[in-house]
């Protein structure tokens, strides 16, 4: 089978491996598709320590089950993949906090991903996709959606507030827009791209188009907003943090350039009363409620471009070009 294969730091082949046997408890998915995220990149630059050589790539994706070990799944269901291997058992796990469980390992990272055509994986790691989910909703849903979907619900959105997305036009950005517009949120988008403007207005309530834009928010709301869903880190945070009411809440999340650090004021940040957290990952609850949302609000899955798994060297210059709008898409 066709897969794209890192065999050390910054250097990746299209191989031919030996389709995998599913063991106890776990499922053979046939890959219908597979997202590229911005942490694949920071992957293959060698920014994550607990990488396996050689190891697939690839850590979204959707499919079809070939064979199971596991009785809550059949040949024949669609289903993705959380972003992590989880043991179903620990005292996390338990509580529905798979994101955090105590042996979780990394698709993509430390065992196989998904950048191929058929891949075996653990039945505690799988929701299966209804009926009325697309497949390109589908493979953006555990790391997008739900992975934002979990983070306004550590933050507490409520219905009616304001919520500022930096990075609007990119594969994050655009499906956060959606979600919290689903959740009840009047949303502003940001974007350094004015021809991704048009776009963004078909989701958002308000568009803004520069780097410098915590005034236009203040003209607009004298107190600024409650939420910053903070997609991009460095560049963007700063004028993030004086767009924030005081008492406001900032949601980080996204794959930041870890090269960057960022001076905070802390007395700025006590004065405010802002709260600032971090996000990673989702829990299977999280991906369900979001293929609820989706049967009773409109999410629009925005596909930048898709390519064959041969032309992952392409698709890799698209994601890094940022001229897309919207998540790319891999057809083993």
């Amino acid at each position: 089978m066709k897969s794209i294969v890192v065999t050390e730091r910054g250097k990746f082949n299209v191989m031919e491996l030996p389709k995998p046997v599913p063991g106890v408890g776990e499922v053979l998915v046939k890959i219908k598709y597979a997202a590229l995220c911005y942490r694949d990149l920071l992957q293959l630059r060698g920014y994550y320590p607990r990488m396996k050589y050689p190891v697939v790539l690839g850590h979204e994706a959707v499919g079809i089950v070939e064979e199971s070990n596991d009785a809550r799944f059949k040949p024949g269901d669609r289903v993705v993949p959380i972003l992590h291997s989880v043991d179903g058992a620990c005292d996390m796990c338990l509580r529905g906090e798979e994101a955090y469980c105590r042996s979780r390992l990394s698709f993509g990272e430390e065992i196989d991903g998904f950048f191929t055509e058929y891949a075996r994986v653990t039945g505690n790691s799988l929701v299966k996709v209804p009926d009325w989910v697309s497949d390109e909703l589908a493979v953006l849903t555990p790391c997008v959606l739900a992975m934002i979907h979990k983070g306004l619900r550590r933050i507490e959105l409520s219905i009616g507030e304001t919520v500022l997305v930096t990075g609007a036009g990119g594969g994050v950005g655009v499906h956060a827009i959606q979600l919290a517009k689903a959740m009840g949120a009047r949303v502003i988008a940001v974007t350094s791209h004015e021809e991704k403007a048009e776009v963004l207005g078909r989701f958002a309530d308000s568009v803004i188009v520069g780097s410098r834009f915590s005034e236009e928010v203040k003209r607009s709301i004298s107190d600024g907003v409650d939420v910053v869903i903070e997609t991009v880190g460095t560049p963007t945070i700063g004028e993030s943090l004086r767009s924030l009411r005081i008492g406001g809440r900032m949601l980080l999340v996204g794959n930041v350039n870890p090269d960057e650090s960022y001076q905070l004021r802390l007395g700025y940040v006590i004065l405010k009363d802002i709260t600032i957290v971090s996000n990673i990952a989702a829990n299977r609850s999280d991906v369900v409620s979001v293929f609820n949302m989706a049967r009773l609000s409109r999410l629009e899955p925005i596909v930048a471009a898709k390519y064959p798994l041969q032309d992952f060297g392409r698709a890799l210059n698209t994601l890094q070009s940022g001229s897309r709008i919207g998540k790319i898409l891999l057809a083993p």
